[in-house]
Order: C-alpha cells, then structure tokens, then sequence
C-alpha cells in the first residue's frame, strides 16, 4: 500500500477523533485529568507532529497566487475556495467578497457568519502573501507566520489549504 495513503488514513482517523472528542479535550489542558486523557493527548500530538514533518514546505509560488486571485475574482461574491463543504467545521477558505477576498473559518459548507481571519482588496498584496505560502505555513504549525500560526492541535492542519487543493480549485475554474 502507497505511503501516501496510509499517512491520508491515518489523518482521516485523527481528525474523526479529534472532532468526536474536541470539547473534551478542549476543555482540559494538556496532562490534566485522567490517564487516558493524558494517553489520547499525547497520540494526538504525535500524530500531529508526524504529519507535520510531512507536509510541503515549497512556497505556492506567485503564479499559483496570481492565477488564484483572478479565478476568485471571476466568481460571485460568497463564493470561492472552501476545502470540505460538509455540516460544522469545514476548516480554512478563501471567499470573494463584493470588495476582494477575505480567508476564514467556514462553518456547514458557507462563511456568510465568519469574521475575516485576513482580507485583501488588491491582487498584489495578496499574491505576495500566498505566493510565500506553503502546505506547512497554512497548516497552523510555523509560528513564522501569524497569519496561520496556532497553538491549538485540533485547529493545526485541520481542513487548512494547501497547494493540491488550491491546484485543484484552479482546475475547476479555469485557473
């Protein structure tokens, strides 16, 4: 069996019990509580460290950003690159807005409700920023990148962008 799908199995059954136990989780800092509390932090770090070391650093490029931005510009506003649309967390996308594009959290498949977690209103500051960006910037973990960066396992890598989804969000849109 390909490497790759094993290490895509093994992210599927982490986030599945991640989502499943998240409040919980959430709700205790890490060591705190029982032993098996303890025991299911600890696996969920590591695997998240493991996964981590796997994803690419190589910068998007500025002709992915470029082509990016003028496929976004061409759809309606509301619409726009989302990495899963499913019911409750559906991880990081970028939404054309009637003034540009903003990055947010979407929620059930739509980011009507979410508050900009960064917007642009011109092609060039945004084609610089994602132009530096990479699988492993996007995914929460480089704190070299505030934009990003989260200290939250759950969040870290969690339905975040990334080169293959963007690429594959081109292919649609005639990117």
């Amino acid at each position: 069996m390909p490497g790759w799908l094993i290490a895509a199995g093994l992210l599927l059954a982490a986030i599945g019990l991640l989502v499943m136990r998240r409040g919980k989780a959430k709700a205790m800092p890490d060591g705190a509580g029982d032993p098996q509390e303890k025991r299911y932090l600890e696996e969920r770090r590591r695997v998240g460290e493991a996964l981590r070391d796997r994803l690419d650093r190589r910068p998007f490029g500025a002709d992915l950003a470029n082509a990016l931005w003028l496929a976004l510009m061409r759809m309606p506003p509301g619409d726009g690159v989302i990495v899963e649309y499913h019911r409750d967390y559906c991880g990081h996308g970028l939404i054309r807005t009637k003034d540009g594009v903003m990055l947010c959290e979407i929620q059930d498949g739509a980011a009507f409700d979410s508050q900009p977690i960064a917007s642009w209103r011109q092609q060039e500051p945004f084609v610089g920023f994602f132009a530096r960006q990479s699988d492993f910037t996007c995914s929460g973990w480089d704190p070299s990148e505030p934009v990003f960066a989260t200290d939250d396992d759950w969040s870290r890598n969690n339905q975040r962008l990334t080169r293959h989804v963007l690429e594959a969000f081109l292919r649609r849109h005639d990117g």
